[in-house]
């Protein structure tokens, strides 16, 4: 009697415990927030001089827009899959604008959309230095700095890929048979 008390307790105390990641996802809020103010930032920056810069910097600038808002989606992805898998669900059943993804992607489909995400910002940055070519290349140098910082960048983004490829091949091949998780 005394020992089922005390493992009762003790599994209110371990599954209540998962409130302890509600701030994680409270702080991940506010980096959207930080994010949202170095977009606008990066925005009022690059509005006034869009007309007079050349093509490839008119690029790049917009390329960085995109980076940066998809990283605002990864974080979002991150908040709303994190706290529904791991804290609480999050009742938003009737709301005309709730994403259709919501409460439906678990920590498998986190993942992959994890590392989707990173390699989406790694390809944009990959063809930021691609497009930026001319000026990381510095002519008569050999495997300077330039070359060996987009090497490198190619390196991990080749990586970054494979990691997804395996991640997708371990989470189906670890998939039961009907289909179902």
């Amino acid at each position: 009697m005394v020992m089922k008390k005390i493992e009762t307790t003790l599994e209110k105390l371990i599954f209540n415990s998962r409130w302890l990641l509600a701030p994680f996802y409270v702080g991940l809020v506010g980096a959207v927030i930080l994010l949202l103010v170095k977009f606008c930032q990066e925005f009022i920056h690059v509005a006034p001089h869009i007309l007079d810069s050349s093509e490839g910097d008119a690029i790049l600038a917009i390329l960085t827009l995109v980076d940066m808002s998809l990283v605002g989606n990864l974080l979002l992805i991150i908040i709303f899959s994190g706290y529904e898998n791991f804290v609480s669900k999050i009742d938003a059943a009737g709301h005309e604008d709730k994403p259709e993804w919501m409460g439906k992607v678990d920590f498998s489909g986190l993942k992959l959309k994890l590392i989707a995400s990173i390699v989406a910002i790694s390809a944009i940055e990959l063809l930021k230095a691609f497009i930026n070519m001319e000026k990381i290349l510095v002519p008569g140098t050999g495997l300077g700095s330039g070359e060996t910082q987009l090497m490198w960048k190619v390196i991990i983004h080749v990586v970054l890929v494979i990691s997804g490829v395996l991640f997708a091949l371990m989470d189906r091949v670890a998939e039961p048979k009907n289909g179902h998780h």
